[in-house]
């Protein structure tokens, strides 16, 4: 018989991590963030969490949930522009951050979650990303309390390439589009985004679906993420999707919903 891997709440999939746990959590911007998983987290009190994520949400919503109530001692992330309560923290030494180029991250995630231990990149040789000082913790009063180490770099056929360690974490939060019981998934368009690596990255990985079907429904042929990575999965709930920016433009006159006048 199919192994049913689903979970009757987002609370009971994250009712076993603890204090001090590290997470790869899917979504770029506020888009595939796994939202109800975050908020079960928000309430368990759970604190003290390392972060692996493209961005940290912002300012209330998405993972700027649990980073504004103080549970993220640290972020390993590519972006962070959105979000002023983590610049704050950041700069007065309540966070410790690693920044890296956005491709690293995704490859550091999908090497972990292939079982490679560390790859060689071009991305980052000549610059502080490979030979180290980037800020990770600032003092409270403003010093660098602990920076980026030295990496190893190597010449191949006359390049130079810097070595970058694999990614794995405690847990995985996902979200996905279309689901089965077993742990197949299918994530619609921008979606697809960090979702299936940071799955991939996680030793337990938890994601929501926002439709749920039955082993057979979905085509082999459209699964992005095989159930092997997933070991739970919740029903998501229907909830507004925000827009992380709306940006428009005044519509040109004579044109579709235009004046002629």
């Amino acid at each position: 018989m199919p192994i049913d891997k689903v979970v009757a709440s987002a609370a009971e999939a994250v009712a076993d991590i603890v204090d001090g746990a590290s997470l790869a959590v899917g979504g770029f911007g506020l888009c595939g963030v796994p939202v109800d998983l975050i908020d079960a987290l928000v309430e368990t009190g759970v604190g003290d969490l390392a972060v692996v994520s493209n961005n940290c949400g912002v300012d209330g919503a998405g993972l700027g949930r649990l980073l504004g109530a103080h549970r993220i001692r640290r972020v390993t992330g590519s972006y962070v522009g959105e979000n002023a309560e983590f610049a704050r923290q950041f700069l007065s030494g309540e966070l410790e951050v690693e920044l890296i180029p956005q491709g690293t991250l995704a490859e550091r995630l999908r090497a972990g979650g292939c079982g490679i231990p560390a790859f060689f990149t071009p991305a980052g040789v000549g610059t502080p990303v490979a030979d180290g000082g980037l800020p990770w913790r600032y003092g409270t009063d403003g010093t660098v309390e602990i920076s980026s180490p030295a990496k190893e770099v190597r010449e191949f056929d006359g390049r130079r390439y810097v070595l970058e360690r694999s990614v794995t974490t405690d847990f995985a939060l996902v979200r996905a589009t279309r689901g089965d019981r077993m742990g197949n998934l299918v994530f619609d368009k921008a979606t697809r985004n960090f979702n299936p690596l940071c799955a991939m990255a996680g030793r337990v990985a938890i994601a929501e679906v926002e439709e749920l079907v039955e082993p057979g429904v979905l085509d082999p042929d459209a699964v992005h993420l095989p159930g092997v990575f997933v070991q739970r999965v919740v029903r998501a709930r229907a909830a507004e999707k925000p827009i992380e920016k709306r940006t428009v433009r005044p519509r040109p006159a004579g044109g579709p919903g235009g004046s002629t006048s």
